[in-house]
C-alpha cells in the first residue's frame, strides 16, 4: 500500500526525537525527502549551531531533491539571526517540488513567512500534518518562543495515600527503580532542575541525570536565608553541573562570597520579597534562556509552584504503599484551594505503568490559552 502524508510526517517526527535534550533553546525537527515513493534524504537537527534538519537531508538527497517533497515537522527558517543559513533558500535552490510542514514556527522572525516564500516561489505547501503532535513535541520551545518563560514539569514521587517522606523525612526509595530511572533521563531533557531548601537540607541531592553521556540541567535552589551547607553535593559537584541559588538580600554576604568563590552563582531578590515569587524566578529563568525546569521539591514548594500558575505539566508517579497519617509529609502543602470549583484541572492525562508503579501525566487546564501557555 503506498505510504501518506501522515506516514512520512510520523517519520519525521521520530526523526526529531532524536534530537531530545541536545537541541535548546532550538526546536527538535526532523526532516525526510521523498521521490516516486522512496526515500531519498532524511536528517535532524543535532544541536545550536549545527545543520537544520532540513538541510541535513538536502545534502543526503543531493540531485535527487528535485522534484521530490520534503516532509518536516515545523515550518523551514526563513531569518538570518541566528548561527546558519535559511533553510528557504536551500529548498528553493534545490528544486523540490512540494513541502508538507507539521505547523508553522511559532518564532516571530519565521510565523508563517517561510512557507509564504516558498508559495510565492511556485513551491506547493501542505500544513497541518499531524500538528497536534508536532506542537506536543515542541511544547517547551512553543511557550518559551511565545512567552520568554520556561516550560515548567512538577515531577513527584509519592505514596498512594499521597506521601513523599515518612514524618522523620525519609524518602528513600518511594518508588522503585524504573521510576527513578525515568526520572534521571527527564533531568537530561530539561535545561534546569528546582528544588527548595528543605530538600537540600533533608536529602542532599545530586540533581543529576547520572548516565554517561547524557546532558547535566543547571540546579536552581530556592535558599531565602541562605540555609545551604558549604559541604552540600550541589556545592561540591560544580564539575558536573553549574548550581545556582536564589536568595534575598538578608542573606549572609559572607556566605554569599565563599558560596561563589566555590563556583555557585548567587541571585538576589529584594527582602520585601522574602517569600519569594514563582513569576519573579521564571521570569529571571527566562532571560537567562532556560526553556525548561523540572520541580522536584518538597510539599512546600510543589503548592507554592502549583498556587502560583507556573506550572505548565505534571508527573506523578505513585507507589503502592501508605503510610497511614497526618504526620508523613505530603505531595503538595500550605494552604488548600478553597471550593472544588477552583480546583486545578488536568488535560491530557495519561496514566502507565512503570515498574510497580504508577506514571500520571497531564497538563495544568489554563483559564485562559493562547495555545498551549
Amino acid at each position: 500500500m503506498p505510504k501518506t502524508d501522515v506516514d512520512y510526517m510520523k517519520r519525521a517526527l521520530r526523526l526529531a526525537r532524536k534530537g531530545r535534550g541536545k537541541t535548546s533553546p532550538n526546536p527538535m525537527v526532523g526532516a525526510v525527502i521523498v521521490k516516486n515513493g522512496a526515500v531519498v534524504g532524511e536528517g535532524f537537527h543535532p544541536g545550536p549551531g549545527a545543520p537544520h534538519a532540513e538541510v541535513i537531508a538536502l545534502t543526503q538527497a543531493g540531485k535527487r531533491a528535485k522534484g521530490a517533497t520534503l516532509y518536516t515537522n515545523l515550518e523551514p527558517c526563513c531569518h538570518t539571526e541566528k548561527r546558519t543559513p535559511p533553510c528557504t533558500d536551500a529548498i528553493l535552490k534545490s528544486g523540490l517540488r512540494r513541502v508538507v510542514a507539521a505547523m508553522t514556527d511559532p518564532n516571530p522572525l519565521v510565523s508563517g513567512r517561510g512557507l509564504e516564500q516558498l508559495r510565492k516561489a511556485g513551491v506547493e505547501v501542505t500544513e497541518g500534518v499531524l500538528r497536534e503532535a508536532a506542537e506536543r513535541l515542541n511544547e517547551v520551545f512553543l511557550k518559551y518562543i511565545t512567552t520568554g518563560k520556561p516550560f515548567v514539569i512538577l515531577k513527584v514521587a509519592m505514596t498512594l495515600d499521597g506521601r513523599i517522606a515518612t514524618a522523620k523525612g525519609s524518602s528513600r526509595w518511594i518508588t522503585g527503580e524504573a521510576a527513578r530511572l525515568e526520572v534521571h533521563h527527564l533531568r537530561s531533557e530539561v535545561d534546569a532542575v528546582l528544588v527548595g531548601i528543605g530538600t537540600v537540607l533533608a536529602d542532599d541531592p545530586m540533581l543529576t541525570a547520572r548516565r554517561p553521556g547524557r546532558r547535566n540541567p543547571i540546579r536552581i535552589v530556592i535558599d531565602p536565608d541562605l540555609k545551604i551547607p558549604l559541604k552540600a553535593k550541589l556545592v561540591s559537584s560544580l564539575s558536573e553541573a553549574p548550581t545556582f541559588l536564589i536568595t534575598t538580600s538578608s542573606a549572609s554576604v559572607e556566605k554569599i562570597r565563599k558560596l561563589e568563590k566555590a563556583g555557585v552563582q548567587v541571585a538576589l531578590l529584594p527582602q520585601a520579597k522574602r517569600e519569594i515569587s514563582f513569576d519573579d524566578i521564571f521570569e529571571r529563568l527566562g532571560k537567562a534562556g532556560i526553556t525548561s525546569v523540572l520541580i522536584e521539591g518538597g510539599g512546600r514548594v510543589n503548592g507554592m509552584a502549583l498556587r502560583s500558575g507556573v506550572v505548565d505539566k505534571v508527573i506523578f508517579y505513585v507507589a503502592p504503599k501508605l503510610l497511614c497519617g497526618d504526620d508523613a509529609r505530603s505531595a503538595v502543602a500550605g494552604k488548600a484551594i478553597p471550593s472544588l470549583g477552583e480546583a486545578l484541572l488536568l488535560e491530557g492525562v495519561q496514566v502507565q505503568e512503570s515498574g510497580g508503579d504508577l506514571r500520571i501525566e497531564g497538563y495544568l487546564k489554563k483559564k485562559e490559552r493562547g495555545g498551549r501557555s
